[in-house]
């Protein structure tokens, strides 16, 4: 089963590494999508939703939403901002019946990444 919750930042950056208009100081409303794959525990749940929603606010959204990127992050593109999320979810999710599957981060509806811990 993968379970699936999403959230939304708003945030600022520029692309340190590309050449044209994303190079210069701009923001998006992103929407993050976390996915966890997995088998129902004893309470027949993959993952707490409620749970995973506090983990979420206090790890990566806390730090991220309404933040200058950069400061975080050298050259801070969808790519980079999921391998983020990534490093810091995986351990804290992590259950005997339950693990991170995917990350999506959408810049935009139509642009957007999906990283799988690759």
């Amino acid at each position: 089963m993968i379970l699936i919750k999403e959230f939304e930042f708003d945030a600022a950056h520029h692309l340190t590494k590309y050449h044209g208009k994303c190079e210069h100081l701009h923001g998006h409303t992103y929407k993050l999508v976390v996915m966890l794959e997995g088998q129902p525990n004893f309470e027949d749940m993959v993952f707490d939703f409620v749970e995973l929603k506090h983990m979420v606010q206090d790890k990566i959204l806390s730090r991220l939403d309404h933040a200058y990127l950069n400061d975080l992050l050298p050259n801070p593109t969808a790519e980079n901002i999921a391998v983020f999320v990534w490093k810091e979810l995986f351990p804290l999710v992590k259950r005997e019946n339950s693990s991170l599957h995917e990350i999506q981060v959408w810049e935009t509806k139509t642009s957007g990444i999906i990283y799988r811990g690759e």
